[in-house]
């Protein structure tokens, strides 16, 4: 049988050589068929393993112990309840050549014992910290933790190595020094690792940006003077979990007087005719996040309203103009507005408004672009990263706003755009 890339008119790429570029990224839906190739999870979890192994490798560090929920998602290709994600309760240890160990809440290990068997079973193992701090440290479960992870480095030869860390609670860190281990920095070289994406994860990408998509027009629908802001939400909620999303991490719901200054939440407020409202989605498909911001006007728009959403359209559309492989970040900065152009002071103060950030299993990796850090270090955009750009403009009324987030895909080429919600001009929702 003939290699995929052999087809006729296939164009090879080093970003993924057995997916034919020339062909638009899939969003093949939910489920595994027998007769589509769609999503290859060994493919997937092979992928993400070898660059981190590649990080560690390159480190200089003895093991990774990693806490952050991504980091461990990442390696150990496990995941469980967002409910404890941000407890610092389950951890990994990544080694040199061999699977990484996990340490996982309760009956969570006979699971991934049952259902995870690309690991060996001894690689899995019950582990408890004291969900930060509600346990106190003199109980004794972190030094116990401890000194597991020494014997476990001992018997690799890695006893007088450094030990990367990504993120810590201060008594862990405190016993970890205590028992002589060397802490070394982990965080950087995992999100290093993290930022090329393979066809896998752009394909899961595509897909959670896909139920936005649907999620819009569900929106448009019912986007009529009555309803409140809260029910928007709920709105955004059911229908994503309905669809299938794994973990609803947040909508963003902001209408009338509340688009300027933008708040970032959301309240109940009653939706008026005329408001300009914007909203943020930001969901995950089988751990691939979205962040996607879409600006309506509800029934009708003034041309202050119109004109504001054109400025921030041409702030967008010159931004994914700049984005093209071998350019640095600090050129796309250059031409993203100062924060002076609408209203700021300084970009610490208008920071988020105008500026991109990197999109796979957290909403916010690398790249990071924007005036506030890119002209001091500037990352060269590579084939394979995905990230969300997004603009903001306040209107001359005082109060309206347009707020636009597309999400692109660097290819050997330049960029692909996942987020096909309309959005080239203002929309009017139900329009009177």
């Amino acid at each position: 049988m003939s290699a995929p890339d052999a087809r006729p008119g296939h164009r090879r790429s080093e970003l993924s050589p057995e997916y034919d570029w020339s062909r638009p990224i899939p969003a093949p839906g939910h489920a595994g068929v027998d007769y589509e190739s769609r999503v290859d999870f060994d493919r997937l979890r092979r992928y993400r393993l070898g660059r981190a192994q590649e990080a560690l490798a390159a480190s200089g560090c003895g093991a990774f112990l990693l806490f952050d929920f991504y980091n461990i998602r990442y390696t150990t290709q496990t995941w469980i309840g967002g409910a404890l994600g941000d407890k610092m309760i389950r951890y990994a240890l990544l080694l040199p050549g061999r699977d990484p160990i996990l340490w996982d809440f309760g009956s969570a290990v006979k699971h991934h014992q049952l259902y995870s068997q690309w690991a060996s079973e001894e690689d899995y193992r019950a582990g408890f910290l004291g969900f930060r701090g509600a346990v106190a440290p003199r109980a004794g479960l972190m030094r116990t933790a401890i000194a597991e992870i020494r014997s476990i480095l001992a018997s690799e030869g890695l006893a007088d190595a450094p030990i990367g860390v990504d993120i810590i609670e201060p008594p862990f860190l405190f016993e970890m020094e205590r028992q002589g281990l060397r802490i070394a920095d982990a965080q950087q070289p995992m999100l290093d690792a993290r930022v090329i994406k393979s066809i896998d994860e752009i394909t899961l990408l595509n897909q959670a940006a896909a139920m936005v998509d649907g999620v819009y027009q569900d929106i448009v629908d019912v986007l009529k003077p009555g309803i409140r802001e809260n029910e928007i939400v709920a709105l955004a909620n059911e229908r994503l979990y309905a669809m299938g999303s794994e973990q609803v991490e947040a909508v963003n719901a902001i209408s009338g007087e509340r688009c300027n200054p933008h708040p970032h939440n959301f309240t109940d407020r009653v939706i008026r005719p005329g408001d300009q409202a914007f909203f943020d989605i930001i969901h995950s498909f089988n751990g691939y996040r979205t962040c996607y911001y879409r600006t309506f006007g509800v029934g009708s728009a003034t041309q202050i309203q119109k004109d504001a959403y054109a400025r921030a359209r041409e702030w967008m559309d010159a931004a994914i103009d700049a984005v093209r492989p071998g350019v640095g970040s600090d050129d796309v900065a250059k031409v993203l507005p100062k924060a002076q152009d609408f209203g700021f002071d300084n970009e610490l103060a208008a920071f988020g408004l105008q500026f991109a950030h990197g999109l796979g299993l957290g909403l916010h990796e690398r790249p990071i672009i924007s005036r506030l850090n890119s002209f001091e270090d500037p990352v060269e955009i590579r084939p394979g990263m995905v990230f969300a750009m997004e603009t903001y403009f306040p209107a001359s009324d005082g109060v309206s706003a347009a707020r636009i987030e597309e999400e692109l895909v660097v290819t050997d080429t330049g960029t692909t755009v996942l987020t096909k919600f309309p959005a080239q001009e203002l929309f009017i929702a139900n329009e009177y």
